[in-house]
């Protein structure tokens, strides 16, 4: 896979999303040799996954990985600890779902199909592991996966250690370093690729946000950047730009952090305007941060608690 990957959220789920700009944003992005993609049914209740398809079959000649979710029954994100596999993912409602997203995409099959919520308690259910076996052997999936709730990388370790599954997605970047402590080594130890997710920590490490931003009435920014995460988030932000280094930009300065971690297999950042896919994707061709720059970065580590917000 490529190392800069798609991440697909913001074309259904957020305000200003366009879909002729989406579909010139996702060409020009595998023009310029970007081929894992990712979506979900619930980014517009299956729109992404349209967008996706339509990508598919506008590149026959060029083979694109695509990746999506199943939404959980209950339709809570993240997911309580309380939740049983009944409430999020009994066998009926996975195989449902999956036939779903792929007449969305027009597909014959997903590259990877991941959970879109997680608890590791549900290891010890095995049906959903088994009615994952049987889709994969129908050739309607061809992975399994699972993303990890914001900020709980932990609560993955024993999925991943339990070999049922080949992905996972994480949030991973300046901020959250977290997955380092327990999940990496997991993912080393059992051969399971990690996706890493939110790089730009929602926005805040582009270096635009200020306390004075806003959102647009229904955009889901508007719910997370509430006045105590936006303080915190400026404040953590404005002390990176010192680190930036010259002629950088921050965002490119956050991804080539976690191009720094060889566990890291592909990274999706969304990109809903050519600017953005042109910059994101150039970054795999500079590699890494220079090792100093990488070193004060880890300085930056910040463990933050699930919270109504948090989502």
């Amino acid at each position: 896979m490529s190392e800069i990957g798609y991440g697909m959220w913001g074309m259904a789920g957020w305000t200003g999303s366009d879909d002729a700009e989406s579909l010139e944003s996702l060409q020009r992005a595998v023009d310029l040799g970007c081929n894992f993609f990712d979506t979900a049914w619930a980014y517009g209740d299956g729109h992404s996954e349209e967008l996706l398809g339509k990508l598919v079959r506008a590149n026959p000649g060029k083979r694109l990985y695509t990746a999506t979710k199943i939404p959980p029954k209950n339709l809570h994100w993240p997911s309580r600890r309380e939740y049983t596999l009944n409430d999020c993912f009994p066998p009926n409602h996975i195989e449902e779902y999956t036939h779903s997203s792929l007449k969305n995409a027009g597909l014959d099959s997903f590259d990877l199909m991941q959970f879109h919520t997680w608890e590791d308690s549900w290891v010890e259910d095995d049906r959903w592991a088994r009615k994952m076996d049987d889709l994969r052997r129908q050739g309607l999936i061809h992975a399994v996966g699972i993303s990890i709730n914001r900020w709980e990388p932990w609560n993955g370790v024993l999925a991943v250690k339990s070999g049922l599954v080949d992905a996972v997605q994480v949030i991973y970047n300046i901020f959250d370093q977290n997955p380092e402590d327990e999940l990496f080594p997991a993912c080393r130890e059992m051969n399971v690729a990690v996706i890493a997710r939110v790089p730009f920590d929602e926005g805040t490490l582009t270096g635009t946000l200020t306390l004075e931003s806003t959102w647009p009435a229904g955009d889901w920014r508007g719910t997370y950047f509430v006045p105590e995460n936006l303080k915190s988030s400026v404040e953590h932000a404005e002390a990176l730009k010192p680190l930036v280094p010259k002629g950088m930009t921050m965002p490119e300065m956050a991804l080539r952090f976690i191009l720094g971690n060889s566990t890291v297999n592909t990274i999706i950042p969304g990109m809903r305007k050519l600017r953005h896919v042109d910059a994101n994707i150039a970054t795999s061709d500079a590699g890494p941060l220079p090792p100093e720059v990488q070193a004060e970065l880890f300085k930056h580590r910040w463990d933050r608690k699930v919270t109504e917000w948090s989502q």
